[in-house]
């Protein structure tokens, strides 16, 4: 049987680096490389992307754009990791459990959108609550998220190892940033479309002295509700929604057994996984909750939901690679 042909477009960047060191221990594929002297050279690039079976993109909004403009061929499916696409007509979103029927879509879709990072936890969240009716489509969200500065690129790696290397294991002058202070954020209006919400979300991100790992915090004043409900209905709607999810896991209700001492959420627990763990705290006195959740910005957040959507996309078994 003739292996399905998979070409890597930025196959040297962060994700793309990630998703072929994952591709290139198995033996059910062939990547199909271009050399580094032809990267920029259209013909040859549009000659390859045209004669896989999967082409994904690493690459630059632009770039990516440019890229899909080059594929003529209806049997290429394509597999964007850039944001260019995660909210655009005739693109499929690539969180397999976002809701019943979206893992048969990507299986039959030729263009899929890998979901970005800090959406993905945020859906994990929320998604489940507003589509069983739990909150309402116009409930105004705040998301309070940290990311490892992996998730900046290239760029904001090599910045931070320059510093750990002038610092020689000092303390990292920077240890915690909050940027994305002129509001807008490019993930936002993917997570509104995909969580189903009528207003933007309020997106506070932020980047930590550790190289990947993410925390994503949703707090819900409940107390706002006309009819609120508990943190344990919360919690069983939750689960009830994922059950039998193999890359998503919902902590039991108020668990504490996952934490560091008891009290810390680490954001780096379920690094170089395809997990992403949802968690559920509520006080029922004062009608409020947090929902978190806790992946790796690399991994589900990035490279491991790639593989998981080639996987679902070649019809193969979803955990090959992962």
């Amino acid at each position: 049987m003739t292996k399905p042909k998979i070409f890597i477009d930025g196959e040297s960047g962060t994700t793309g680096l990630q998703i072929y060191s994952r591709l290139n221990q198995r033996d059910d594929i062939e990547i199909v490389s271009i050399a580094a002297s032809q990267r920029k050279d259209a013909t040859e690039r549009a000659k390859i992307l045209n004669s896989v079976d999967v082409a994904i993109l690493c690459l630059p909004d632009d770039a990516a754009r440019e890229a899909v403009s080059l594929v003529n061929s209806t049997q290429v499916k394509i597999l964007d990791a850039s944001t260019a696409y995660r909210t655009a007509q005739g693109w499929v979103y690539g969180f397999p459990e976002l809701h019943p029927g979206q893992r048969e879509q990507i299986a039959k879709a030729q263009f899929v959108s890998n979901p970005g990072c800090y959406p993905t936890g945020f859906l994990a969240c929320i998604r489940p609550l507003i589509a069983q009716g739990l909150l309402p489509s116009n409930f105004p969200v705040t998301i309070n998220a940290v990311s490892g500065y992996s998730g900046g690129g290239k760029n904001l790696i090599q910045k931070y190892d320059r510093l750990h290397e002038q610092q020689k294991g000092v303390t990292s002058p920077y240890p915690y940033g909050v940027y994305g202070l002129q509001f807008g954020h490019k993930h936002v209006k993917e997570m509104q479309q995909h969580a189903g919400l009528t207003s933007p979300p309020l997106f506070v991100p932020a980047v930590g002295d550790f190289e990947q790992g993410m925390v994503v915090q949703v707090p819900l004043p409940l107390w706002t509700l006309d009819n609120p409900p508990s943190g344990a209905e919360i919690h069983q709607a939750i689960a009830h929604y994922y059950q039998g999810e193999k890359f998503v896991q919902v902590a039991p209700y108020q668990d504490t057994s996952l934490l560091r001492d008891g009290t810390f959420l680490d954001a780096i627990a379920v690094n170089n996984t395809n997990i992403v763990q949802v968690f559920v705290f509520a006080n029922d006195n004062t009608q409020e909750a947090l929902l978190v959740a806790r992946l790796d910005n690399l991994g589900k957040g990035a490279s491991g939901a790639a593989v998981q959507n080639l996987n679902i996309m070649l019809g193969v078994p979803e955990e090959l690679g992962l």
